[in-house]
């Protein structure tokens, strides 16, 4: 089974791409979402993200309040560090103990937002990349989470260019608005089954 990475900075159309992909059948692992779940679900991450940030985090209910979490973090590299290094190793374990109920699949993806920042590119034996214009990426992401231009541009200074992730994949999608999105991911899809 080939495990391949898929990712793509904010507002690039990933989640549409990897939805596509499983149209074709195809299992994905949607590493943001298991995150956001490991929060609350995993008691040794919770404790870990309340012993590092305090209690100030916590909503009535005594879960961690994502919101909270992302304010208090995302305006702060070394925050930032100690979220991610508390999240990105359960998250890893996760994705191990996922890939195993699909090991007779021909090939998986793990979708990840920071797959090279965050390491997880070595957990994988391929990457698709998937790229659109910055102008386009902001505004998807300002339509889609109802944010500003200050705040897209503040998340995208945490991931690595396009330029940057596109050297170390094998696979590169353009979701620009010029160029078809199905024949790009039915190309890698045919590869990836054959293998090659």
């Amino acid at each position: 089974m080939i495990k391949v990475g898929i990712t793509g900075g904010i507002g690039s159309g990933k989640t549409m791409v990897c939805k596509m992909f499983e149209l074709l059948g195809i299992s994905v692992y949607y590493s943001d979402e298991e995150s956001k779940k490991l929060l609350d679900a995993d008691g040794k991450v919770k404790e870990q993200i309340i012993k590092t940030f305090g209690n100030a985090i916590l909503n009535e209910a005594g879960n961690i309040d994502r919101k909270k979490l992302s304010e208090t973090v995302f305006g702060d590299k070394e925050k930032l560090t100690l979220l991610n290094g508390i999240v990105h190793p359960a998250v890893a374990k996760h994705f191990e103990e996922w890939v195993k109920m699909h090991s007779f699949d021909k090939y998986i993806l793990k979708e990840a937002a920071i797959l090279f920042e965050s390491g997880a590119n070595r957990l994988v034996d391929k990457v698709i990349t998937v790229t659109a214009p910055v102008s386009l990426k902001i505004q998807r992401a300002m339509q889609r989470d109802n944010i500003t231009e200050e705040q897209v541009v503040s998340r995208m200074k945490n991931q690595w260019s396009d330029e940057e992730k596109i050297k170390q994949s094998q696979f590169v999608i353009f979701n620009n608005e010029d160029q078809l999105l199905i024949p790009q991911v039915l190309k890698i899809h045919e590869l990836l089954i054959a293998n090659k």
